[in-house]
């Protein structure tokens, strides 16, 4: 990996460690529906004023829709619309940091899904990564004092389906190459945000947006989603997959480092252990620990 991809992966995680912040902040008030939606539209505003210029360089980044709407709904499901729903619910009741420490997970599903697409057979390593990272988890959440209010068990299990969604965007988007990254992130922005129009009438707001909320909002749309989606996108094409989803190896330090500065969110040996040994699970598993030399 260039240093401008390693540079640009640094960026990538410090702004999507701070979406959990912003979920945080944002989720209780207006709930996972309302929250998402906005985001989404901020997003696909963004890009649409971007486009402008990025169109007159780049031909090839319109969307075409004719030819590409079942792509950008397929893609917009696993990666925007359905994992942003989940992270938002369970942001109404977990912590930024522990949001950002599961979300970690999401390139160990990302490897055992490649493996299994592929047809290969799962490797010691992996199946200690795997074991590894189910271990962190639990630690993490059985000494958080979070993990023990009510709908906590709920909380946690969709922020781990939301980090398999993103496994499964990850792998989707690598296998339909010749689509601009620019059209992928702006295509994915609008898509969901007509998917996620149902779950307006599941989950009403349950309070006021304050002026911070209302930056949160803004704040997630722009650049949790629009900037850093573009990143994303040009990573996955750039480096692979694997390589562009270790951003969360990365992401939960920021997440942690975000929710103890702006929310005071206890960071105890618990975190650290805990977020350690999902990290190290999680480079098992998608090969980035060095392998032992042999003889």
């Amino acid at each position: 990996m260039t240093t401008a991809n390693l540079l640009r992966l640094f960026v990538l995680a410090a702004i999507w460690g701070g979406s959990f912040l912003f979920m945080r902040i944002a989720a209780p008030v207006l709930g996972p529906a309302v929250l998402i939606e906005c985001r989404l539209l901020c997003a696909g505003l963004f890009l649409a004023a971007v486009g402008v210029v990025v169109l007159k360089k780049r031909p090839n980044a319109r969307l075409d829709l004719r030819r590409h709407w079942k792509h950008y709904f397929i893609l917009g499901f696993f990666n925007s619309a359905f994992p942003f729903l989940l992270i938002a619910f369970a942001a109404r009741t977990l912590s930024a940091s522990l949001l950002a420490v599961l979300n970690a997970t999401a390139p160990m599903f990302g490897a055992v899904l490649g493996a299994a697409w592929s047809r290969q057979p799962v490797a010691a390593r992996t199946v200690l990564g795997l074991v590894l990272g189910a271990a962190g988890v639990a630690l993490l959440v059985g000494f958080d004092h979070i993990a023990s209010q009510a709908g906590a068990g709920i909380a946690v299990a969709a922020a781990l389906l939301a980090a398999l969604c993103y496994s499964v965007a990850s792998l989707y988007a690598k296998s339909s190459k010749g689509i601009d990254p620019f059209a992928n992130t702006h295509g994915t922005m609008w898509t969901s945000a007509i998917m996620v129009l149902p779950a307006l009438l599941v989950f009403p707001p349950t309070g006021s947006p304050t002026p911070v909320i209302v930056g949160s909002v803004i704040a997630l749309g722009v650049v949790c989603s629009g900037v850093a989606y573009l990143l994303y996108f040009y990573l996955i094409d750039a480096v692979g997959p694997t390589s562009a989803l270790s951003v969360t190896f990365l992401s939960p330090v920021f997440g942690i480092l975000w929710g103890a500065l702006f929310l005071g969110e206890t960071v105890g040996w618990y975190t650290v252990a805990g977020a350690a040994v999902v990290l190290v699970g999680t480079a098992l598993v998608t090969g980035v620990l060095p392998r032992p030399r042999t003889a």
